[in-house]
């Protein structure tokens, strides 16, 4: 069960609240054996609430629905004691959307946060209250010295990155991106390319200042996510959601009639 896709599958970004699940737990469990013996990798969250007419709530629908059938006029139902009970009107309030990510802290010292490691989500790259919540927590990690892994695997919204795209070299602006801020580097950001059409890049997650950096396979975790979450159902004849430049579009075209998935 694998992805036609050598890197990043386009076609899992229409069920990314659960991808990204995956990928913070993944990540998690993959770097926790080979860290020094005073670290340890956390998964932690941010909750908030969108707007029922955000563009992220129409992008990725609630996941609770209720099917309540046509009724052509409310049906009353009648209690023990012989009166009538009306048919209430069910509305939805807004409910609340988290988003994940990795820390890693150190034990001996309290707990104190090293490394942040970010998923970004449509939430982070569009505006409202997910993307506000974000660039205030990429604010504090940035000035608290702590370092920041920043993975974008999502093609929804603008980039908000640490280092806005049109400070990237255009050879390394890319469908995807990585970048790396180091704590004790504030003024270099490490950008990693990753282009649709090539296999995601294995990155250096930064630690203490001291620490050897940890290799992290990106393509191992989204490989682990498309088998485990046995996405080999996903509509290939359709064009993914939401739509690929007129270029990565071609390449996939071409991509998957090679594979007989078109």
């Amino acid at each position: 069960m694998e992805s036609p896709f050598p890197g990043m599958d386009p076609y899992l970004e229409q069920y990314w609240c659960e991808v990204h699940h995956r990928l913070i737990t993944y990540t998690g469990d993959k770097l926790q054996p080979d860290l020094p013996e005073e670290l340890r990798a956390r998964v932690e969250e941010r909750v908030f609430v969108e707007s029922d007419d955000s563009e992220y709530r129409s992008l990725y629908p609630d996941v609770h629905v209720v099917d309540r059938g046509a009724l052509s006029q409310p049906a009353a139902a009648v209690s023990q004691s012989g009166l009538a009970v009306c048919e209430p009107l069910l509305v939805h309030i807004d409910e609340p959307i988290s988003q994940g990510y990795v820390e890693i802290v150190d034990a001996a010292s309290g707990n104190r946060v090293i490394t942040v490691i970010e998923f970004l989500s449509p939430s982070n790259k569009l505006p409202g209250k997910g993307q506000d919540l974000y660039l205030r927590k990429q604010r504090e990690v940035r000035k608290a010295g702590i370092s920041l892994v920043e993975i974008d695997l999502t093609r929804t919204g603008r980039r908000v990155l640490v280092l806005p795209p049109e400070r990237i070299p255009p050879p390394h602006r890319t469908t995807y991106q990585v970048c790396v801020q180091r704590g004790w580097k504030p003024t270099i950001v490490e950008v990693y390319r990753a282009p649709l059409s090539e296999r995601l890049p294995v990155i250096r997650i930064p630690l203490r200042e001291t620490d050897a950096d940890l290799p992290l396979d990106l393509q191992a975790l989204i490989d682990q996510c498309y088998r485990n979450g046995r996405y080999d159902d996903l509509d290939y004849q359709s064009d993914p959601n939401p739509p690929l430049g007129s270029s990565d579009a071609a390449w996939t075209d071409e991509l998957l009639r090679a594979k007989g998935m078109r």
